[in-house]
């Protein structure tokens, strides 16, 4: 246990250094600035992957992400959903401005589109681009699939799985994998039989994976939901996927 405790620090450590070597990427929607970071090897020709990070913005577990999936051999990309200004500093503003965007779907797929395009200008290949997102990044990754965004697969990692019930079900063309924490309460049974409907009406190729005794944030080592076993594996998935779909 001991080891397994120094070796997920000593991880979290290397990863957090890597990600220092993360750039600045200034964007716009509108008049709105956009600050997203792209990985070290921005400009070469490499598949590509964004991601969207959970409801307070661009955190270490994005940029640990971006360190990792570096080092894997994908240009990476964070996102910034909410704009320069408007970044929650708790969780009540964070879950009024993460809100917003579930509810105003279309905004969402938005800025995730805009962070798609400076993900390509950064070198990645048109054709070998997925999504991946956290917690509110992971209900971006199922909104990048409903949008029909141009991408081969999207993960949604202990996402909000639900949309509108007043939305249609609609044909899905991207593959899709949903990392589902057993134990999530933000996660209605409705919501996940909702999903399974949604995903097979829209005759998709999907896949959801229930990851045992883990709550919602069980893959961020800064959470008491952290479950060190079950996030290795939970990551171990998400390469293998990327790898299947974009390599």
């Amino acid at each position: 246990m001991i080891r397994s405790i120094l070796l997920s620090a000593f991880l979290m450590s290397s990863a957090t250094i890597f990600s220092q070597n993360l750039k600045p990427v200034s964007y716009q929607d509108g008049s709105q600035k956009l600050n997203g970071l792209v990985t070290s090897n921005a400009g070469k020709k490499l598949p590509g992957v964004l991601i969207l990070p959970a409801w307070k913005g661009i955190d270490d577990e994005a940029k640990t992400a971006a360190a990792d999936l570096e080092k894997q051999g994908y240009i990476a990309f964070i996102a910034d959903i909410y704009g320069e200004g408007n970044i929650p500093t708790d969780n009540v503003s964070a879950a009024k401005t993460a809100g917003f965007y579930k509810k105003d779907f279309a905004a969402y797929q938005k800025r995730i589109s805009l962070a798609l395009e400076q993900l390509k200008k950064n070198g990645a290949i048109s054709d070998k681009i997925a999504v991946i997102g956290y917690c509110f990044g992971g209900t971006g990754a199922l909104e990048s699939a409903r949008g029909k965004l141009p991408v081969a697969g999207v993960v949604s990692i202990h996402g909000g799985i639900g949309k509108e019930l007043s939305r249609p079900n609609e044909a899905i063309s991207t593959k899709i994998l949903v990392e589902h924490p057993a134990e999530d309460t933000s996660v209605t049974p409705e919501d996940y039989n909702n999903l399974v409907k949604e995903m097979n009406d829209g005759k998709a190729d999907w896949q959801i994976i229930t990851y045992a005794n883990s709550k919602h944030t069980f893959t961020n080592p800064k959470s008491g939901d952290y479950n060190p076993v079950m996030a290795k594996r939970a990551w171990n998935h998400t390469l293998l996927f990327l790898k299947e779909i974009l390599k």
